[in-house]
């Protein structure tokens, strides 16, 4: 049985110091982009400008949400438009503003979400832990889109693996195909077992045999995840449609 209990990997201090590491990877890879209009080949549709003008004011959006504390739905705004002149000095002030809201409110602090609670709680820690992992997949967009895309740090990808199940996948939703039993295993050494059945989708231990295994470097799975990479650009075990399930699952 594989050890697949829920649990962040990463304490508060590091999810901030690894936004604002990952922030300053993005930056590195806007401020050498020969072209703001040149198109990023994994957001279809969007320049490197847009990409940065949805990460920085989707930063200062979320500062914002954090400094509400509890709520019922996001606190009313209007959009910041990023210039393009210091694009960069400006997308760092976004971060910044993240980062000094996640600091005046600490991990434990109630907040509006837009995930589901049951196995993701609504607080500013499981904010911190979501923006770490937006930025970092939104940086590999920015490399690749210039021709320079590395692999996502070990502890942003490993930490990754169990964010997006337990907060974008998890819930009480029905699973509309016959039930499964998802295992992850990330070659440095974490394994994570997802249970997809008539009571929704959930992270857990259980027992049984795994439906369909999914391999690969924590990275390549995170990035599999957000639709960077396909279940082809992993080792595969078992019944390869579940992955394209769980990508064309929308739960109510």
């Amino acid at each position: 049985m594989i050890d697949s209990g829920v649990h962040n990997t990463l304490a508060f201090p590091d999810l901030l110091r690894l936004i604002e590491e990952r922030t300053t990877a993005f930056t590195t890879a806007i401020a050498s982009a020969p072209d703001l209009d040149a198109p990023v080949p994994t957001c279809p549709g969007w320049t490197l400008y847009d990409l940065v003008q949805h990460l920085g004011d989707g930063r200062r959006k979320w500062a914002e949400i954090v400094a509400a504390g509890p709520a019922d739905a996001p606190p009313a705004r209007t959009p910041v438009e990023a210039p393009r002149e210091n694009l960069v000095a400006w997308m760092t002030e976004s971060t910044r503003l993240l980062i000094d809201a996640l600091e005046e409110s600490g991990p434990d602090r109630d907040c509006w979400a837009w995930w589901s609670d049951f196995q993701s709680p609504r607080t500013t820690g499981t904010a911190a832990r979501h923006q770490l992992q937006e930025i970092a997949v939104h940086t590999y967009d920015a490399q690749l889109t210039i021709g320079a895309a590395q692999p996502l740090p070990a502890e942003v990808a490993l930490d990754g693996v169990e964010e997006f199940q337990t907060t974008c996948v998890a819930t009480t939703s029905p699973w509309p195909h016959e039930p499964a039993i998802v295992d992850y295993h990330a070659s440095e050494g974490l394994s994570l077992r997802v249970t997809l059945d008539a009571g929704g989708a959930r992270v857990g231990d259980v027992p049984g045999t795994a439906d369909t295994t999914f391999s690969g470097t924590a990275s390549d799975l995170v990035l599999a995840f957000y639709g960077r990479k396909t279940g082809d650009d992993l080792e595969v075990e078992g019944d390869q449609r579940t992955f394209d399930r769980l990508v064309a699952w929308e739960p109510a």
